[in-house]
Parts: structure tokens; sequence; C-alpha cells
């Protein structure tokens, strides 16, 4: 029973279980859970890609997480490196075929798009300063693509998408700030190994502002009503503002690390934020 959870614990279930949540959230911006086949695949396809690039990414990450995360289960030894490329690449697999069943144009997003960008990133971007972390926010926001796509309605997830675009750049940032350690230990040139934190933090905070004006701009010009507003200040722009003091008094690892979790929270109340707007009209 333990190894079992070590191998679900490699595939981070609580991320997952993110993930398919927000394919119901867009599936309901678009009206769209009476489809409920095409609601299941596309739950079932961005859930074995995200499991997929978790393995994958531990594979990859062994250096670092035996620093920054040395309780991940490649790192104790509970599952081997073998077993975790082996699972990533099967998930992999059943993604893409299960993504058969939708759009062509899903297909490629999916396919021809979001997988190749997993695997380039994981191989080959992850260090890159600002790159690598620009990749995994374009990979997220393809998801809501993806999901619009499916339903027929990739124009009304794009400015979702945008959003989950900024704070998931903002997050991948803020990471990188706290595993500068590892990450300078392993080689890595991330922003922040190569710069420091002074500089990183005064890059988080224009970064956080960039991103708490941008998803104002919306309701400013009217595609949302005022419960968009609510729910963004009240889970979105305290947050991001709370990330500019914070970081402005005096940047430390620790501090990262909390912030990280929060913008995670962030992501998810952004996108209940058009679920409530959409719902309350």
């Amino acid at each position: 029973m333990k190894t079992l959870w070590h191998h679900i614990e490699l595939l981070r279930p609580l991320n997952l279980l993110t993930a398919a949540l927000a394919m119901v959230v867009c599936a309901s911006i678009m009206d769209g859970l009476h489809e409920t086949k095409i609601l299941l695949v596309t739950i079932f396809v961005v859930v074995c890609y995200n499991a997929g690039a978790n393995a994958y990414n531990d594979v990859m990450d062994y250096k670092t997480d035996v620093v920054n995360r040395p309780r991940r289960p490649l790192v104790t030894g509970q599952v081997k490196i073998k077993m975790a490329r082996a699972i990533a690449i099967i998930l992999f697999v059943i993604g893409s075929v299960l993504t058969l069943e939708l759009s062509k144009s899903a297909q490629f997003i999916a396919i021809g798009l979001a997988l190749p960008t997993l695997i380039i990133y994981s191989k080959f971007l992850k260090g890159t300063p600002l790159i690598g972390n620009a990749v995994v926010a374009i990979i997220l926001g393809l998801a809501f693509i993806f999901s619009g796509a499916a339903f027929g309605q990739i124009e009304t997830m794009i400015i979702p998408s945008c959003l989950a675009f900024g704070l998931t750049f903002l997050r991948e940032f803020v990471k990188d700030m706290a595993d500068i350690e590892g990450d300078s230990k392993a080689g890595l040139n991330t922003f922040p190994a190569k710069f420091g934190l002074e500089k990183s933090a005064k890059f988080a905070i224009v970064s956080a502002l960039i991103i708490g004006a941008g998803a104002l701009f919306p309701y400013l010009n009217g595609y949302y009503d005022i419960p968009y507003l609510v729910v963004l200040v009240l889970g979105v722009e305290i947050p991001l503002l709370m990330i500019v003091f914070s970081f402005l008094k005096s940047p430390e690892i620790d501090q990262a690390k909390r912030f990280s979790e929060v913008l995670k929270f962030s992501t998810i109340v952004g996108l209940m934020a058009f679920f409530v707007d959409n719902y309350v009209r």
C-alpha cells in the first residue's frame, strides 16, 4: 500500500484534482456541462498530461530535488527513475489517444502544441532565465484554449487563458526564488540563481503590478461585471499586493515559498471569477 501511495504521490494528486476542477469550471463558463462526453475527455486528457509531466519533471529534477524537495518519491528511492519515466510515457500516450475523440483543433493544441512543449521544457528549458517560466505559463494557458477548442468556443477562453498565463508566470518565477539554493548547486541558470534574490524581488514586484493591472482591464472594458471584480480583488489583487509589499520590505526564500502556494490559490480563484460572473449573469 505504501508503494502504491508513493507512485500516486509522484503524480501530485492535488494538482491533478485542481486541473480536473479547472476543466469543469471552463465547461461551465461555456455552458457546456451538459456535453458530458466532451467534458470527461477534456478532464482525462488534461489530467493525464499533467500527471505525465509531473512524473517526467521529477525525473529531470532529480538533482535539484535532492536539495529543494528531499521528500519527493524519487529522491527517497520509493519510486525508481525508470518506473517514473515509464509512467510518464504511458500517461502521455493515454492522453493523446483520448484527444482523438475531440475536434481537430483540440487535437492540434494537445498533441501538436502542449505535449511537445511539455517535453521540450522539462528537457531543455527548465533552467533558462525567464524563458522556462514563460513556457510553463504558456502550457497552462493552452489548457484553457484546449478546453475552448473542445467545446468550439476558443474565443471565450482567451481572457481566462491570459490571466492564467500571467499568474503562472509569476508563480514559476517566485518558485525559482524559493529554489535558488538547489538550482545554484545543480548549475541551473534560472534568473534568481544568476542575479540573486534582490534583483529577482524587483522583477517579481514589477510583474505583479503589471499582472494586477492587466487583470482589471476586462472589467474596465466591460467584458465582465461587478461579480468578476469582487472575486478578482479578493483572490488575485490582494495577494499580488501582499507580494509587492513583502518583497519591498525584505525578500527571503521562506517568503517565496509561501507566495508560490498563494499564487496557486490565486490562479484557481481567478478562474472562479469568470465562473461567478457567468453564473450571476
